[in-house]
């Protein structure tokens, strides 16, 4: 697919006058399209109210015939202005030639037939989510898995509850199936993450996510028996406090982890609403009035469904969100796509619009992200959740292009059969569809992952530490906030999400890769520092079966990505200019027609830098 000869608009401010519209706002909005397709007349779409409205554009003599970004002289820029009318206000371009059939440019890219409005480009004016989150790089722990704090001393398995097993840091393998697998107990603890703080920061990253830190009877603790104290067995509410205390001397953030669709069965409201009809926590929960058997997450007993419908679940997990802000900047939250669902019931966007109210009010700078393993657009764009975990239009596609040839998982992220391979005009596609599904600002506050808590490691799932690296660079590089998994940074594997969760390594170097370490420090410092990887548009350019070609454009800088899968045909792109090597790369001269050609080597992942240079 030879994608930089096509017309180009995307929600980044290089396209759009403002990220932050208040309703009725008048917007600029530009298409850049390139002169050989000599478009006569250019309209915007927008659709307000309901009812679709056409605005001619005009040229815009600023931008037409300069290198913005360091590319794009031949191109002509169309402007026009939109009306921000409705809360979301969709519009799309609709381009129109002397020779050749109209077409529409949207952003799944460009269309010659008429199509639905769900991949239209948006302007939102709910609150924008706070401006350090779209800046962010996410490292998420599993606390038990991390580190032992040096002042806790050995484990002791008499001071354990009695539902844990213990576990021997570096002797162990973690179980990954069967008995054992959620009572096993390693021991971490959240001072041990204080002391690794330095390792943390070197990646890049400046926000730790933390899986849920309360009472529970397992090592996920996704079953919490309470949301008003921190689990003693990690140190207590004292050392949520230190941790946070902390982080936040060092200018970094800490992110939470909120069960919003259950509790646990020895949870005090669950307790109290099982053990008497009458008690007015019963109804927080689904009881059956005939059996007395309730609904719980999956059909999971230990995790009793709460009922959204109630009152008091509001009061109380709106207590729960308000009373850890300030130590916390804020919450993932898991299971947010069945919060509120069950049936006929549909509490969800309700529930997300009243949270994150909550939330801005205790705390105005909180970021509040939701759990999808699936498509999240419906519950996107909204007045709820700032983003998701883009497990569809990112994890998905990114694992099926970079999939060892020998990789055997018994499912894809859920679904039977395994992982299947797919190349890289596939793989384009899955990112653009599910991308053009949300708003650009949502898209942006969404969290990329190549694995979590919940997967197989990616280094399993491409086999390799080159096909690793693959991953990595296009974790730092395209739009969305990069979340690494504790360990993938050192090539930890394991084949689903239970067996992945290794202890650190701290003290196993046999088990530590250098090199990949050396590798994220780049990338991921390398997203830190420069500023078209954090707020540049996105303009594929190319893809083939083992390459994907694009830019990450600014007004002033363009950065040039080129990532391989395996070895192949060099690249050949129409730059106009020669690029200066960034990360893995030489310098390229262009030739008299304008032209670079890219290495075909690999695996690989490149950088280039186009025009001048402006940083943050």
């Amino acid at each position: 697919m030879y994608l930089i000869d096509e017309p180009h608009h995307d929600g980044s401010a290089l396209y759009v006058s403002t990220l932050t519209p208040a309703l009725g706002e008048r917007v600029t909005v530009w298409a850049r399209i390139p002169r050989a397709m000599e478009v006569t007349a250019v309209h915007v779409r927008t659709t307000y109210d309901g009812e679709p409205h056409f605005a001619a554009a005009e040229i815009d003599p600023d931008r037409t015939g300069r290198a913005i970004g360091g590319y794009g002289p031949a191109d002509v820029w169309w402007k026009a202005e939109v009306t921000a009318h409705n809360p979301v206000t969709p519009y799309r371009f609709y381009l129109r030639r002397d020779t050749g059939k109209p077409v529409w440019l949207t952003a799944a890219g460009v269309v010659g037939h008429d199509l639905p409005d769900a991949t239209d480009f948006r302007l939102v004016t709910y609150d924008a989510p706070p401006a350090w989150t779209g800046e962010s790089i996410i490292y998420q722990i599993f606390p038990d898995r991390f580190a032992r704090s040096a002042q806790a001393g050995p484990l002791d398995p008499a001071g354990l509850p009695a539902w844990a097993l213990p576990r021997e840091w570096d002797r162990d393998e973690v179980i990954g199936r069967g008995p054992g697998t959620s009572e096993q107990f390693f021991g971490g603890d959240l001072d041990g993450i204080t002391e690794h703080l330095d390792h943390i920061q070197s990646l890049g990253a400046d926000t730790v996510y933390l899986t849920p830190v309360f009472p529970a009877r397992s090592n996920h603790r996704y079953d919490a028996s309470t949301f008003d104290t921190v689990d003693p067995l990690l140190g207590g509410d004292e050392a949520l406090r230190r941790l946070s205390d902390a982080l936040h001397a060092r200018g970094m953030r800490l992110v939470g982890d909120v069960t919003t669709n259950h509790c646990g069965d020895a949870h005090e409201w669950f307790a109290a609403a099982s053990s008497d009809v009458a008690a007015p926590e019963r109804e927080m929960f689904y009881f059956d009035p005939e059996t007395g058997d309730y609904e719980s997450w999956c059909g999971v007993k230990s995790l009793p469904k709460l009922n959204w419908g109630s009152p008091l679940v509001h009061e109380r997990m709106i207590a729960t969100l308000r009373r850890w802000l300030g130590t916390l900047d804020g919450w993932r939250v898991d299971v947010a796509n069945m919060t509120g669902r069950r049936g006929a019931d549909e509490y969800t966007h309700e529930v997300a619009a009243l949270l994150r109210r909550e939330v801005a009010a205790a705390l105005p700078e909180a970021t509040l992200v939701a759990e999808h393993a699936h498509d999240a657009a419906g519950d996107l764009d909204r007045d709820g959740w700032h983003g998701t975990m883009n497990y569809l239009g990112f994890t998905r596609p990114v694992w099926r292009w970079l999939r060892g040839a020998e990789l055997d998982l018994p499912d894809f992220l859920g679904v039977p059969g395994g992982v299947p391979e797919q190349d890289g005009p596939g793989t384009l596609d899955t990112v653009r569809v599910f991308g053009a599904r949300m708003s650009w600002r949502s898209l942006t506050h969404s969290w990329q992952l190549l694995d979590s808590h919940d997967t197989a490691r990616i280094r399993t799932v491409t086999g390799s530490r080159e096909g690793q690296l693959v991953a990595a660079g296009l974790q730092a590089t395209l739009p969305g906030v990069p979340m690494i998994y504790a360990g993938s940074e050192y090539g930890l594997t394991g084949w689903n999400g239970e067996n992945a969760r290794t202890p650190m390594p701290w003290n196993r170097p046999d088990d530590r890769d250098e090199t990949t370490l050396e590798a994220y420090q780049a990338l991921f410092g390398l997203r830190r520092s420069e500023p078209a990887l954090r707020h540049g548009g996105l303009r594929w350019l190319h893809a083939d079966t083992d390459s994907l070609v694009f830019l990450r454009e600014t007004a002033s800088e363009s950065l040039l990505v080129s990532a391989r899968r395996a070895a192949g045909d060099p690249v050949t792109l129409p730059l106009g200019a020669s690029v200066t090597g960034v990360y893995g790369a030489d310098d390229l001269a262009a030739d008299a027609a304008g032209e670079v050609t890219l290495p075909g080597d690999g695996p690989s992942l490149r950088i280039w830098r186009l025009g001048r240079a402006t940083r943050a």
